[in-house]
């Protein structure tokens, strides 16, 4: 099919030929397409990395609500005015 966008080629090595054995399974419907397959494992692979993405976005801001204010009253009033006192100008 004529296309102006760029190609890609895959060689079906061992491991790429498991890898589309398993999506027949998973996608029956698609188990006659090889390509179609390919297309799927995309798809799937690209929502794995978006909600791995999000899933550590997700953490790392539990993380800062769990330890907000835990320091709070550690040092006196000042304390900062004091520190920068004894840097140089």
């Amino acid at each position: 099919m004529p296309t102006t966008r760029p190609r890609h080629t895959i060689t079906e090595t061992d491991q790429v030929a498991r890898a589309l054995d398993e999506a027949a399974k998973h996608w029956p419907e698609a188990a006659g397409t090889r390509g179609r397959l390919l297309h799927h494992l995309l798809e799937e692979g690209y929502r794995a990395i978006r909600e791995g993405r999000r899933e550590r976005a997700d953490q790392r801001r539990a993380a800062i609500r769990r330890t907000s204010g835990v320091v709070t009253g550690t040092y006196e009033k000042g304390y900062l005015a004091r520190l920068r006192d004894d840097w140089p100008a």
